[in-house]
């Protein structure tokens, strides 16, 4: 019933017919599919993603709901029609250009959340501060304060943790410095 995540193209580009389109030309991202997001990212892309689809096709879903009111074990045959055409029209418009639709329109949302994320963290800061006054606890150390602040400052982190470097494998020294002491045949 639920629309699926359709197969995104790997590669620099997506298929978009409406490419010169003017509307819809607002691409403040760096590609169609830029770097890869976090996982917490995606399952925002993939909301708006569903959203998207569900306003799409919201006659249908609605007919379907309709018809599966006060029913129980007879809603697949009662409501083959509704459900084929529900789910019909939640594939046609589950598309990849459509994905990309919503993953440009959260895209555009960042600066927004930014600022609802920083006036959050405001307010928050704003609430212990008065927290403390109020029961006479002790101020927070200011450079806890300052380091709180300028983590409000930071962009929001798009393509995943960077990789840690490997470590370097251990010398012929540093492995006979770990076993001095002990031959082989010490155990």
């Amino acid at each position: 019933m639920a629309a699926q995540q359709p197969s995104i193209p790997s590669g620099g580009g997506g298929s978009r017919d409406d490419a010169g389109d003017p509307k819809e030309e607002r691409l403040p991202m760096p590609s169609r599919n830029p770097l890869p997001l976090s996982a917490s990212q995606e399952a925002q892309v993939r909301e708006v993603f569903n959203k998207r689809v569900r306003n799409l096709c919201a006659d249908e879903i609605k007919a379907f709901a309709e018809c599966a009111r006060d029913r129980t074990f007879s809603i697949p045959f009662a409501c083959r029609g509704a459900s084929r055409a529900m789910n019909g029209c939640m594939q046609r418009h589950a598309t990849a250009a459509e994905h990309d639709r919503a993953r440009e329109e959260w895209f555009a949302a960042r600066q927004q959340r930014a600022r609802d994320r920083e006036r959050r963290e405001r307010r928050r800061l704003e609430q212990e501060a008065f927290h403390r006054e109020w029961w006479g606890l002790p101020q927070r150390d200011p450079d806890d304060v300052r380091r709180d602040l300028e983590k409000l400052k930071a962009a929001e982190r798009i393509g995943g943790r960077s990789a840690r470097r490997p470590q370097p494998p251990p010398t012929p020294t540093d492995v006979g410095a770990a076993d001095s002491g002990r031959g082989r045949d010490n155990r």
